[in-house]
């Protein structure tokens, strides 16, 4: 993270704070422990993203719903864009559940655009299955 001190158990409680089945220290701590995965953030959000030879992946965002709408996301997708790219990636790519149209929102604003679907990939405890969209930023074209 830029501002405050990484920690697998600071990313959980942040997670637990902007998801409704959030994930745990330890396995943040399984995440971080790979190669290429990294966090950037802020006190009110993270994003925690994987850079593989030269493609990047966002593997988590999240925001307190306090601090929403306040530009978080914003920064943390453009600053993690920027960290994956010095990184050697030259494309970024992450997964959203099709009905999240604030997640969705975001992304388009950053440049993201449509590259696949997952059909029925997002289980919901009351309702059908949710296809995640995978979205791509050409990071060659995006940034300066």
């Amino acid at each position: 993270m830029t501002g405050p001190v990484v920690t697998a158990a600071r990313l959980a409680a942040l997670h637990a704070d902007a998801f409704p089945e959030p994930w745990d220290a330890a396995f943040f701590e399984t995440l971080l422990d790979q190669p290429g995965v990294f966090a950037l953030g802020e006190a009110d959000g993270f994003i925690l993203l994987r850079v593989v030879a030269d493609e990047a992946e966002i593997l988590t965002l999240a925001v307190r719903p306090a601090a929403r709408r306040r530009g978080v996301g914003s920064r943390l997708v453009g600053d993690g864009a920027v960290a994956a790219a010095t990184r050697g990636a030259t494309r970024l790519f992450l997964e959203v559940a099709e009905d999240n149209m604030a997640a969705l929102a975001l992304y388009a604003g950053a440049g993201f655009v449509e590259a696949g679907r997952r059909p029925g990939y997002y289980a919901r405890p009351h309702g059908r299955p949710r296809d995640a969209l995978v979205l791509a930023l050409n990071l060659t074209a995006a940034l300066p």
